[in-house]
């Protein structure tokens, strides 16, 4: 139950998300979320090199290269677990209509889940990544520590920016979702189309145009994606091999210019959510 007296803004922002917080441990979404990301870190740092047919802490670029590769499937999907009901699961309990009844602004619910459920997301990815980079500090090929900092830090700067584009987009699907069951299974399909199709659409257009006259139009289709900005920033930064996206290489996109990119889409999402939310009826 929520005790909202006379609170400044940031205060009430901060009942809000302490809420969702309490809601996610009881749920144990957030046990499942930090086991995801731990056994990926884990797995990725120290069987990376298993498919060589060797068993040894692989180099810098392979373990970024290989966490960016599993991190862009699980990012969103964790993103998606934590937060698909939160707006609709609340109208179907009614309790979203409780919570517009206490001097509370929509702006302020809004605010107060995304910084639950990103304090949620953040932790669970800064503290399996950082371990990753730990270890590879410590019984590593002998990288400089500044070069795994600085990669790693990139790494998880990155990886928190996609899973907020995805909670913001989860929040969207949520608000115009009738029931809880529709919004899963149109979360589940935009994550199999980002994730999947679209990459498969971009590759099959560069085969396609062997004259390279829509090329330009590839490299915008790329901006468009999270997941594929997420990628090229993380594997561009680490010199690891860009596989489907070597095109990236061809017309030297600057780091500034994709992570600026990454930066505006939870911007753009964050105006877009909150717009519909105020728009809403409940």
């Amino acid at each position: 139950m929520l005790t909202i007296a006379k609170r400044p803004s940031l205060g009430l922002i901060w009942v809000i998300a302490n809420k969702e917080l309490k809601d996610s441990l009881r749920n144990r979404w957030v046990l499942v979320v930090f086991a995801i990301f731990w056994v990926l870190a884990l797995s990725m740092t120290f069987a990376g090199s298993a498919v060589s047919g060797t068993l040894a802490l692989p180099s810098l670029s392979s373990v970024i290269a290989s966490l960016t590769t599993v991190s862009v499937f699980i990012i969103p999907l964790a993103a998606i677990l934590l937060s698909h009901d939160a707006f609709v699961g609340e109208e179907e309990a009614g309790t979203l209509c409780l919570l517009l009844t206490y001097p509370v602004s929509k702006s302020q619910i809004l605010v107060g889940k995304l910084l639950a459920h990103c304090t949620v997301t953040f932790a669970a990815i800064t503290s399996s990544y950082g371990s990753s980079a730990a270890i590879l500090m410590l019984f590593g090929r002998g990288e400089a520590w500044e070069e795994i900092l600085s990669a790693f830090v990139l790494l998880i700067a990155s990886s928190c920016l996609l899973a907020t584009i995805f909670i913001l987009i989860s929040y969207l699907v949520s608000l115009k979702s009738a029931e809880k069951a529709r919004a899963v299974g149109s979360l589940l399909g935009l994550w199999f189309a980002l994730v999947l199709i679209y990459d498969l659409l971009l590759l099959a257009l560069l085969v396609a145009d062997l004259g390279y006259g829509s090329q330009w139009l590839v490299n915008l289709l790329i901006l468009l994606n999270p997941t594929d900005l997420y990628r090229a920033i993380n594997l561009v930064s680490a010199g690891a091999p860009l596989g489907s996206l070597g095109l990236l290489a061809q017309y030297e996109w600057s780091l500034p210019l994709l992570l600026g990119a990454c930066v505006a889409w939870p911007l753009l999402l964050l105006f877009w959510t909150r717009r519909v939310f105020i728009t809403k009826l409940v």
